[in-house]
């Protein structure tokens, strides 16, 4: 691999003698001047410091003699937990790159990434070994002696104590540079292949220079229960390590042991999607957890609603900032809500070293106020899409002053203080009638209504305007209100092109692992009946 990446372009600004002090380095440091404080904690117990840095070079040095070469993939099918990390960890040591693979991908689709990244190892957890095992003769770089498990025994599998034999606990010799890839992560695709964001050692290098302004030092306690194959996860996780901080991991998330285990370590630090911060603060005996070490919350991966941040900072100590950015890297904004408290229906500003800029359908820059596409340009970009050039080259966005920007699909737009609103996805924007509509827009004002907790909306087919805004809603427990009785309530406050056609009932709304809204799945049956009909 590393020859590809080579190739691939550096998007991301140029630093002159930039000073680089790579993730290994530091963790190697931190063992040497804290070797007996933890470092890790799961629900099968805790590593300190040094046993953490000893695992991570068994790994590595077990790689390597298993022929590793300086930017060869290891993926792994993982749940949260010590070993998995470790092996995160060990293969960044060996100077490889990881491959964190999705548990909700389907099997077909898992042997594609697998084959699509190039990987001549496996690693896989028991809680997915049912789903991997059929396909094991379809993943043409993995020897069988590299299939490895995690926690189990079975026939075709190493364990994972057998695979590490006795391999020294040296820190190996290999010295990354910022060209080396670091990682690589699958998009969410539903057909086909997703597309592999690589990161490189840069990006990962100049992350973290949030450690120390978002408080990721020595005495930091980081509960992670977003799962490691997201970048989510990642871009909390890397920081704490790099600070010397404590993580805590668990590897299944359920809102109410979170609260026990933040309360046990007295935990500093989270980073949660906003589906988990609606369920933690619903939990029926949340104000009888004691709270109040936490420092700061962090959120990203779909917007945190007003009105859950005004819960959260009323009940939850300690303040709450929110990222909005891509997995690509490019674009970064940030939301400090102690900060700002009028602009809680934004995302924020942009972070520091991120420029922001909005565009039309014509590609051109629009002023503040203006919708039209995000687009960003910061020091963390992603190399490509590991072997898609294609793909890669959709993404890019060149500003008249020949500077590149990445593309978010997303549209938006920047208030006259630069904080930015994200009204929607390019491609889930409803055209009604010839007019835009922003389900963003709409979805607010669903939320405002006592009894709805959660709501979606999109487009459906129409007659009469081509398409229609749907909404479709949850109902608090015991709330009895109509969906038509809703409908007309919302629009009454929207304007006259905004209007909801239909309210419609959900026993909950389908996402992702990362708590993102899967709207295509809500979508499809509407589209799908109406081509039927049309084919009738």
């Amino acid at each position: 691999m590393t020859a590809v990446s080579e190739a691939m372009p550096v998007y991301a600004p140029q630093v002159a003698d930039e000073a680089f002090v790579s993730v290994p380095e530091r963790l190697r440091h931190w063992a040497s001047v804290q070797g007996e404080r933890p470092a890790v904690h799961d629900e099968t117990g805790m590593l300190t410091w040094g046993q953490l840095v000893d695992n991570v070079n068994q790994v590595a040095n077990r790689l390597r003699a298993a022929g590793l070469r300086r930017g060869d993939t290891v993926a792994g099918l993982s749940e949260n937990s010590a070993r998995y990390l470790t092996l995160f960890l060990g293969t960044l040591s060996a100077g490889g790159c990881m491959v964190p693979l999705s548990g909700m991908a389907a099997g077909p689709t898992l042997a594609l990434m697998v084959n699509d990244c190039d990987a001549r190892f496996l690693f896989v957890s028991e809680k997915h070994r049912e789903l991997i095992t059929p396909l094991l003769g379809d993943l043409g770089n993995v020897a069988p002696e590299q299939r490895v498990s995690l926690d189990f025994e079975a026939d075709g599998w190493t364990s994972f104590a057998d695979w590490l034999g006795d391999a020294s606990s040296e820190a190996p010799d290999h010295v990354p540079s910022l060209d080396d890839p670091f990682n690589i992560i699958y998009s969410s695709g539903t057909t086909g292949v997703p597309k592999g964001i690589l990161h490189d050692h840069r990006l990962r290098a100049r992350q973290m220079a949030r450690v120390e302004v978002l408080g990721y030092d020595q005495e930091a306690v980081n509960l992670i229960s977003t799962p490691l194959y997201s970048n989510t996860t990642l871009v909390s996780v890397l920081p704490t390590l790099f600070g010397g901080g404590t993580l805590v991991t668990m590897g299944k998330f359920d809102s109410h042991r979170w609260l026990e285990l933040a309360q046990e370590h007295r935990v500093t630090h989270t980073m949660l999607v906003p589906v988990q911060y609606q369920r933690i603060l619903n939990e029926p005996d949340f104000d009888s957890f004691d709270l109040s070490s936490f420092k700061v919350k962090f959120s990203t991966s779909a917007p945190l609603r007003a009105h859950i941040i005004a819960d959260a900072m009323k009940r939850w100590p300690g303040n709450i900032i929110e990222f909005y950015g891509l997995t690509e890297g490019g674009v970064t904004t940030t939301l400090n809500c102690a900060e700002n408290p009028t602009k809680w229906a934004t995302v924020g500003k942009a972070s520091p070293g991120c420029e922001l800029r909005i565009i039309g359908e014509d590609l051109k820059e629009l002023p503040a106020g203006e919708i039209g596409e995000i687009v960003g340009r910061s020091g963390a970009m992603m190399r490509g899409y590991y072997k898609r050039e294609d793909k890669t080259s959709e993404l890019l966005w060149t500003s008249a002053d020949g500077e590149v920007f990445y593309r978010t699909g997303d549209m938006g737009r920047l208030d006259e203080d630069g904080f930015l609103s994200v009204l929607d996805r390019r491609k889930d924007m409803i055209i009604s009638g010839g007019f835009n509509i922003y389900a963003e827009d709409l979805e607010k004002v669903l939320l405002k209504h006592d009894d709805v907790i959660d709501a979606a909306v999109i487009a459906v087919p129409s007659e009469q305007w081509g398409e229609t805004p749907l909404g479709l809603i949850v109902r608090r427990p015991g709330a009895d209100t109509s969906p038509d009785t809703i409908r007309d309530w919302a629009n009454a406050q929207l304007g006259k092109g905004q209007r909801l056609s239909q309210v419609e009932l959900r026993d909950d709304l389908p996402r992702s692992t990362i708590g993102k809204i899967l709207k295509r799945e809500l979508r499809d049956p509407y589209w799908k009946e109406q081509a039927q009909t049309e084919r009738e």
